[in-house]
């Protein structure tokens, strides 16, 4: 007996599907699987949903999302969806989406612009994105050897974030610092002997800005600090070593969005 026509087509689907949970399949496709109500809700709303996969149960859960989903949702089974999560207990609801094709050029006149540089821990990179979607930054750069904004781990740490800011990635780092200085941003390095103190910056911090941040191991690349317009230090008067990037990165846009309130 041959396989139904609609159910080899469906499993083909899903096998192609799965191939973007890891970046090789992601970056040859062009696509990438967002899990779960909230992120496909936020992918319906950006137009970057493709297609949608739904558990019968999950398909009675959000019948109010999925009714008015203008693309195909493919019912699939529960040991299916479990072939397209990274989670535990998988939500039985995964859209593939297209990666938004999107460049500092494309920036309408950008005021707050968060960069991380050589940024490796996916966790990290998605709480920043929803800090900056928060603070109501206009993009999110990630540059050099950064993770995938699109793996599992930062889509969901980014608790819908993805969608609701431009996030970029730009390989050479020199040339994204370039784009944002000729979009009309100061860029603002974070740095441990920074030679202003992040408490006597507010006369900066009402200007278009591009904060720069490096990973926690290393820091910036000297030779990226040293080309920053100002490198500014945030002072921190308990005995810790360093603070995470995450929360680097939420001082400092937090402060720079006050600025721009108040202005």
């Amino acid at each position: 007996m041959t396989a139904q026509p609609a159910l080899t087509e469906r499993s083909a689907r899903v096998v192609a599907a799965a191939k973007l949970l890891r970046h090789p399949g992601r970056k040859r496709a062009g696509r990438f699987l967002a899990e779960g109500p909230n992120l496909v809700q936020g992918a319906l709303a950006r137009g970057l949903a493709l297609e949608l996969f739904a558990t019968a149960e999950a398909a009675e859960r959000h019948a109010d999302l999925l009714a008015g989903a203008p693309i195909p949702v493919h019912p699939v089974t529960a040991r299916a969806a479990k072939a397209l999560s990274e989670t535990v207990t998988p939500p039985g609801l995964v859209a593939v989406c297209a990666v938004p094709d999107t460049t500092v050029a494309d920036l309408s006149e950008p005021r707050l612009v968060l960069v991380a540089v050589g940024l490796s821990e996916p966790g990290n990179a998605g709480t920043m994105i929803r800090t900056a979607h928060a603070m109501g930054a206009d993009a999110v750069v990630l540059v050099g050897h950064s993770v995938d904004p699109y793996n599992g781990k930062c889509l969901r740490s980014s608790a819908g974030s993805i969608f609701g800011i431009p996030v970029l990635v730009e390989p050479d780092a020199d040339a994204a610092l370039a784009a944002l200085r000729a979009a009309g941003l100061q860029t603002l390095a974070t740095t441990l002997d920074g030679e202003i103190d992040l408490d006597d910056a507010d006369g900066l911090l009402a200007a278009p800005t591009a904060w720069v941040f490096g990973p926690e191991a290393h820091g910036l690349p000297g030779a990226l600090a040293a080309a920053a317009d100002h490198r500014v230090r945030i002072a921190m008067p308990g005995d810790a070593e360093s603070l995470n990037v995450a929360s680097a990165a939420a001082i400092c846009l937090y402060l720079s969005a006050r600025a721009r309130r108040r202005r």
